[in-house]
């Protein structure tokens, strides 16, 4: 079943209570679903190579970049925290992958480039990580992908941050 077993009891007890939003609360739990089926397999196939999503994630940022990035510019491209990319970092330059070097216009700043591990890691890995995913959707023809990505950009409309969004998309609007 696709539907993961913590969520099936929820939906029992909807249909039980006979909720006109069962179908609804079906159709959530089946993307949360695949979602978490993504990330496990994303996981499986990272963790052979000691990698996580988030290390990996970083070695591709970091990949056609020769000079590096420093560890601030890694957080904010990758979307996480300082301290989130320091562990991070912090694995990989343990394992081999990279190397944290001062910067060479400011002594005070680190820069972090990629060894030629990690330079081998991230090419090899970015070919096989972005072919596995693009072939979760190898099934959908051009308009099936049009299709769907509208409607998970309908529902997410309704999700606290869509909501966001569209709130500062209409503030900015209105101030120009």
């Amino acid at each position: 079943m696709m539907i993961e077993q913590k969520h099936l009891a929820l939906i029992d007890e909807a249909m039980r209570r006979g909720d006109p939003s069962t179908g609804n609360l079906r159709l959530c739990f089946e993307v949360l679903s695949l979602a978490a089926a993504i990330d496990r397999d994303c996981a499986a196939r990272l963790s052979p190579h000691n990698l996580s999503e988030g290390k990996f994630v970083l070695l591709f940022l970091l990949h056609q970049l020769p000079d590096g990035l420093s560890p601030h510019e890694l957080a904010d491209r990758a979307g996480v925290t300082r301290a989130t990319v320091t562990g991070l970092l912090d694995g990989l330059e343990r394992d081999g992958f990279l190397a944290r070097r001062q910067s060479k216009e400011d002594r005070r700043k680190v820069q972090v480039e990629l060894s030629p591990k990690g330079k081998d890691a991230a090419r090899a890995l970015f070919e096989t990580h972005t072919r596995w995913i693009a072939s979760l959707f190898a099934g959908l023809d051009e308009n099936d992908r049009e299709t769907l990505s509208a409607l998970l950009h309908r529902a997410w409309r309704n999700t606290d941050a869509g909501r966001k969004a569209a709130l500062e998309t209409a503030d900015g609007e209105a101030t120009q």
